[in-house]
């Protein structure tokens, strides 16, 4: 296999783990040849040291002041500058909100083909094919790209993180300076809830929907319940869209075709019906279990695990007894 680049996102020095996944993949698909991380930012020279142990043969650092906030016209020339130089036939980027707006900005840059928000991606017969969800979820689609340089986002925890690699990285740190023009759009600044799991990161996320009730109403103690819920498995509060349209839950929370789409270990849905827009961003998850007091509530039909019964009921019993499996362990 040819060179491959992966994109290093990062945010307040932090990378993101989806990256580390992306470049993990792309250690492995390189095999004889190199694999290319490119960190974009500013102070982002000292997360380039420790890239070696996850599959990286050489790290590109594009480090300036300006480019502390995403500007993507900046970001993407930046990779498909390094993708022309290191002669690289296949980029990587996690199919995170950056990702996704990134990932067909260099695709026009390149002249490449793109593949969005792939769960696999392996070489059959000399040929890389990707397979990704079509159809909200209902089928998995093949693809294979013929361009010569061939783009793919990644959906987060898809592929396992491996930093067993014992490798060091070539740090080469370009001088670059933007230009005015580069920088006509930027993302000037990113809100986070403090301390809270980004739900598309999470290995474990717990979701709510609409049978959980008005918060601010008859439905405090559900919305407690599946946060205590969350915070026992040390996983991350998610939302149907009809919660986040009520301004129950913030839009960061929100698991859909129009929020963002998950794959942790274990998904918890508890008073979500299961919309078809809903679960195109949760099936690829490794094991979903829907609480639902109707027992033909649609979510049943994608769940490995059903309860039937109300979040009054089911939470706190599900809560304790949590809390004794972790305890032992």
């Amino acid at each position: 296999m040819p060179n491959v680049l992966a994109f290093i996102e990062q945010r307040n020095g932090q990378i993101k783990r989806a990256s580390l996944e992306s470049l993990s993949k792309g250690a492995e698909l390189a095999k004889g040849g190199k694999a290319i991380a490119v960190l974009i930012g500013s102070d982002v020279k000292e997360l380039a040291e420790g890239l070696g142990k996850y599959g990286a043969t050489k790290v590109v650092v594009f480090e300036n002041a300006q480019l502390a906030c995403y500007a993507p016209t900046a970001f993407a020339k930046l990779l498909a500058k390094t993708v022309k130089e290191e002669s690289a036939s296949v980029a990587l980027l996690a199919s995170t909100a950056m990702g996704k707006d990134l990932a067909p900005r260099l695709g026009a840059r390149l002249g490449a083909a793109v593949v969005s928000d792939a769960i696999d991606l392996k070489e059959e017969n000399g040929t890389l094919v990707a397979k990704r969800y079509a159809y909200s979820g209902k089928a998995i689609a093949t693809v294979a790209l013929e361009s010569d340089v061939k783009v793919f986002s990644i959906r987060p925890n898809s592929f396992p993180v491996n930093d067993a690699h014992s490798g060091v990285a070539e740090v080469v740190v370009s001088d670059y300076n933007p230009e005015t023009a580069d920088l006509r759009d930027v993302v000037k600044e990113i809100v986070a809830a403090a301390g809270k799991l980004d739900v598309a990161e999470a290995d474990i996320v717990v979701s709510g929907g609409r049978g959980l009730r008005d918060p601010n109403a008859d439905g405090k103690q559900n919305w407690e319940n599946l946060e205590r819920l969350a915070q026992v498995l040390g996983g991350a509060v998610g939302a149907s869209r009809a919660v986040v349209d009520a301004h129950w839950r913030p839009h960061s929370e929100q698991v859909g075709q129009t929020g963002k789409v998950v794959s942790p270990k274990l998904y918890i849905a508890c008073g979500i019906s299961g919309a078809v827009q809903h679960l195109a961003g949760m099936t690829s998850s490794k094991v979903i279990v829907a609480i639902n007091k109707d027992k033909d509530a649609p979510i049943f039909q994608v769940a490995d695990y059903g309860i039937v019964g109300t979040a009054e009921e089911v939470l706190p019993q599900l809560i304790e007894e949590f809390k004794k499996v972790v305890s032992h362990n």
